[in-house]
């Protein structure tokens, strides 16, 4: 029989462990860093916070949609981290509920087993990981089953144009949020089954959709082929701000997991510099970036998803030492102080734009499990870039302005 869904929440009952905000300093005082000097006891515990609120308030949308298959990535971020095991336990337990299947049945005569559609892929991304762990084959077998079917049976479309019948535009990676959903979990499949077909699927399809997508004159992507002739009210392009962050933390996600000696790591590279040097530019005074980046005047609500990928990629890349520690830290230390200021004192994460609700017009309190996932993804690299930079000798440590 398979375990129940509230198994998930029943979790956060347990007594466990949790580490202190705050430091002693032997005379019984709080020693809490700044707020662009967090401490990682800090960053932790406020992961902590956000992650023990989702678990809590279990996200509504069908378990392995891609929703949820984002907020799971950022939870396994967490569960990599001291006091990690509850977390890993959650999502073990999520994959046991959803019998390590991939794809949402969106008909009734539609299995969801075999689906083209690179969102139904990213709940993948999170039972490779936990296969990396337990090397249980059973946490492959959807996925691979899956997989196989797309290599043997190519959706056959030719264009990545978005608007086409029969909605064949989902069949193949026509939009930027799929380079987030899907390419880490091919290239994960690669790196769990030693097949390189996997792993060619997944460059070939980037670069793709890259070359198609792709601004070289911003350095940043469409959302799909309808945006490529839309202007904001300045007369700008249109970019959005969560759809680059898909990609952002699509890219990082895809370095870590991409063979160091592959031929194309260093375009990967290149293009996620490139990505980089752009988006610190397009954040704001507060810290986040807006629902449109190259307008953000005339979308001045707080987003914190798109904002917390920012983040998690700033930071991913002065940790792998592919951004410049002067330049890029500062950018990240400040997105995730505001990150944390949009953090309810019960945990829950606020400002997080709906699903294809209007960006000028959405409530503060708005939440959903992406963004939880992105924050807890931006959290993981915070903390490491912090503890990094804690392990350094006296006097050689950085001053961040």
């Amino acid at each position: 029989m398979k375990p129940k869904l509230t198994l998930l929440t029943s979790l956060i009952l347990a007594p466990f462990a949790v580490l202190n905000a705050a430091e002693s300093n032997g005379n019984g005082t709080a020693n809490a860093g700044t707020r662009d000097n967090p401490k990682p006891q800090e960053i932790l515990a406020l992961m902590q916070k956000v992650g023990d609120w989702q678990l809590a308030n279990p996200s509504k949308h069908h378990p392995r949609d891609w929703t949820q298959g984002a907020g799971y990535t950022g939870i396994m971020a967490l569960s990599r981290l001291p006091g990690g095991e509850k977390y890993q336990e959650a999502m073990r337990q999520m994959g046991e509920v959803n019998n390590w299947a991939i794809g949402v049945a969106r008909t009734k005569t539609d299995p969801g087993d075999f689906s083209y559609n690179a969102d139904d892929h990213c709940v993948g991304q999170t039972y490779l990981e936990l296969y990396q762990i337990h090397k249980d084959p059973r946490m492959l077998a959807g996925i691979k089953k899956c997989f196989d079917f797309i290599l043997e049976n190519p959706p056959g479309v030719e264009t990545l144009k978005f608007n086409q019948p029969n909605n064949a535009s989902w069949n193949v990676w026509s939009w930027c949020d799929s380079l987030f959903m899907a390419p880490p979990a091919w290239v994960d499949l690669y790196n769990a089954t030693g097949d390189k077909r996997y792993l060619d699927f997944a460059v070939n399809n980037w670069w793709r959709t890259t070359d198609y997508l792709y601004n070289t004159k911003e350095n940043l992507f469409f959302r799909d082929d309808s945006f490529f002739d839309k202007t904001e009210a300045n007369g700008r392009k249109v970019f959005w701000g969560r759809g680059n962050g898909w990609v952002m933390g699509g890219l990082a996600r895809m370095l870590d997991k991409l063979p160091a000696n592959h031929p194309d790591r260093a375009r990967f590279e290149r293009l996620f510099k490139e990505m980089a040097a752009k988006i610190v530019t397009c954040q704001q005074p507060d810290g986040l970036w807006r629902a449109s980046l190259l307008d953000p005047n005339s979308y001045p609500l707080k987003e914190t998803s798109g904002s917390a990928f920012y983040t998690f990629a700033l930071a991913w890349g002065v940790n792998r030492g592919l951004l410049d520690r002067a330049t890029y830290a500062p950018a990240a230390l400040k997105g995730w102080a505001a990150l944390g200021e949009s953090v309810n004192a019960d945990g829950k994460l606020t400002h997080v734009q709906p699903i294809g609700e209007d960006p000028k017009n959405f409530p503060p309190e708005a939440t959903e499990i992406y963004g939880v996932g992105a924050f807890l993804l931006a959290g993981s690299e915070i903390y490491r870039m912090q503890q990094n930079e804690a392990n350094k000798p006296a006097g050689t440590r950085s001053k961040v302005k």
